[in-house]
């Protein structure tokens, strides 16, 4: 086998879930061969360099055989290569998403619950009483 589709590559790399996921990101942009936009439909070959996006983190990876068949994970990562420098990279954004703390996880969501309705109507009634005496 020379040549093989890249959507159909992804999904034996184990890169995305299901194929139809490949052939959408591929169509979305989200995925370069050799630093060009491609289709679902390019063929790759031995020796191309791929680039993912997954949100925030680009994975530049080299192909080094392939594969049309889905198999276990340790017979997927032998399919290509990742460099060096977007392994740092995701080392880095790993370390960067365990230090830091999302502001949103910090604030009150839904609705109050009963004691929360309780403790604010306790604070209302101190603050402002609308009783004349």
């Amino acid at each position: 086998m020379d040549k093989l589709r890249i959507d159909k590559w992804l999904w034996a790399a184990r890169f995305y879930k299901t194929r139809s996921l490949a052939s959408e990101e591929v169509s979305k942009g989200r995925v370069q061969v050799n630093q060009l936009e491609v289709k679902p439909a390019r063929e790759l070959k031995v020796g191309d360099v791929v680039q993912l996006r997954h949100g925030a983190i680009t994975r530049t990876v080299t192909v080094l055989a392939l594969g049309d068949k889905r198999g276990p994970a340790p017979v997927a990562q032998t399919l290509y290569a990742e460099t060096e420098a977007s392994i740092a990279q995701r080392k880095e954004a790993a370390e960067l998403r365990r230090m830091g703390t999302e502001p949103a996880l910090t604030l009150e969501h839904g609705r109050p619950t009963k004691r929360d309705r309780r403790e604010l109507q306790h604070q209302w009634d101190e603050r402002w009483s609308a009783s004349i005496k």
